[in-house]
C-alpha cells in the first residue's frame, strides 16, 4: 500500500484518553478504519479489557484481521448493528462507545472507490462495495426531485436544483453517451451548474459529500447507533464521538443535549427538584485538533469531539 493510501487517526490520544476509563472494561470502536483508535485502546487496556470493532469496509476487515490479539474482536457489519451484536456475544454494558465518522484516507485517496472527485474513478462511494446500491446505480434511477433533495439536505448546497436538473438532462443522453459512471464526469457536470465558486473548495465537494451521505445512510445509521450506544452504556461508561460535518455533528449534538437535560416537567405542578430522577448523560466537553496536528493532517482542520459519561442507570 503506497503513503497516498495510509491513514493518519484523527485526535488520537485525545480520543483514548476520553474513552478508556477503567483498563478491564469492554469498549467498542464503532469504525476501526485502518485501527489507529482500536490499537490505541488495546495498549491501554489490561488483559481482562475488551474491544469490539466495527467495519463494513471489507480492505478494514482485512486489516484487522491481523491483529492477533484475543482481546479483540472484529465484527463486519454497520456500526448501526450494535445492539444486536453485542447481544450476540453476550454483552449487557461497556465501558465506552468510540465512533469516528465519515470516510478514511484510503477510501477517499483510492480512486476505485469513488469517493473523491480529485482522481478520476468509478462511482461507486459505498463503504462496502459488496453490498447495497452504488452511486452510479442510484443516479441512474432517482428522480430530479430526490436528487434535489438529497444534495440540499445532504450536501447543503443552494444550487441543489440545477445540479439535479443537469444530471437528470445527462441520463436523458445515456443512449448516446453511454450512462453516467465515472467520478471525474459527475464532478465536471456540477462545475458547470454551480454558478459561484466558494474560496478554497472545489464545486463538487458538497454534491459528492452528499451522494456519499445517501448511499450509504450515514445520518440515519449514527441515529441509530447513538440511541443503541447510550442503552449500552454501564454507569460511568463515556459515549465519544469524532464528526467531520455540521450534518453529523448536529444529530450528536443534540442528541447528547437531550439525554443530558433531564425530564420535561410541567412547572405548575408541585415537584421539588431532588425528587425529579436525573439526566442519565453528563456533557464532558467537545475537542478540536490541535496546531500540530492540523500542521501534519489537513483534513483534522473539521474534525470535532464531542464526549459525554453515562451517569444514572
Amino acid at each position: 500500500m503506497g503513503n497516498e493510501l495510509q491513514h493518519r487517526t484523527v485526535l488520537l490520544e485525545e480520543a483514548v484518553d476520553a474513552l478508556v476509563t477503567r483498563v478491564d472494561g469492554v469498549y467498542v470502536d464503532g469504525t476501526f478504519g485502518r485501527g489507529g483508535h482500536s490499537r490505541a485502546v488495546l495498549a491501554r487496556l489490561s488483559e481482562a479489557g475488551r474491544l469490539i470493532a466495527f467495519d463494513k469496509d471489507p480492505q478494514a476487515i482485512a486489516t484487522a484481521r491481523e491483529i492477533g490479539d484475543p482481546r479483540f474482536t472484529i465484527v463486519h457489519e454497520s456500526f448501526a448493528s450494535l445492539a444486536p451484536a453485542l447481544a450476540t456475544r453476550g454483552i449487557e454494558r461497556v465501558a465506552g462507545v468510540l465512533l469516528d465518522l465519515g470516510v478514511s484516507s484510503p477510501q477517499l485517496d483510492d480512486p476505485a472507490r469513488g469517493f473523491s472527485f480529485r482522481a478520476d474513478g468509478p462511482l461507486d462511494m459505498r463503504m462496502d462495495p459488496t453490498r447495497g446500491e452504488s452511486a452510479a446505480e442510484w443516479l441512474a434511477r432517482a428522480s430530479q426531485q430526490e436528487l434535489t433533495e438529497v444534495i440540499r439536505d445532504y450536501g447543503e448546497e443552494r444550487f441543489a436544483v440545477q445540479i439535479a436538473k443537469a444530471l437528470v438532462a445527462r441520463r436523458a443522453e445515456s443512449d448516446r453517451l453511454g450512462p453516467l459512471s465515472s467520478t471525474g464526469e459527475l464532478a465536471e457536470i456540477v462545475a458547470r451548474a454551480v454558478k459561484t465558486r466558494e474560496k478554497g473548495k472545489d464545486p463538487a465537494t458538497r454534491t459528492f459529500q452528499a451522494i456519499r451521505i445517501h448511499v450509504n445512510q450515514e445520518l440515519a445509521e449514527l441515529q441509530v447507533v447513538l440511541e443503541a450506544a447510550f442503552a449500552s452504556l454501564e454507569q460511568g461508561g463515556r459515549l465519544v464521538v469524532i464528526s467531520f460535518h455540521s450534518l453529523e455533528d448536529r444529530i450528536v449534538k443534540r442528541f447528547m443535549q437531550a439525554h443530558a437535560s433531564g425530564p420535561a416537567i410541567d412547572r405548575r405542578l408541585p415537584i421539588r427538584a431532588v425528587d425529579l430522577p436525573a439526566a442519565p448523560l453528563r456533557i464532558i466537553g467537545r475537542v478540536f485538533a490541535g496546531a500540530a496536528e492540523l500542521e501534519a493532517n489537513p483534513r483534522a482542520r473539521s474534525a470535532v469531539m464531542r464526549v459525554a459519561e453515562r451517569v444514572a442507570p
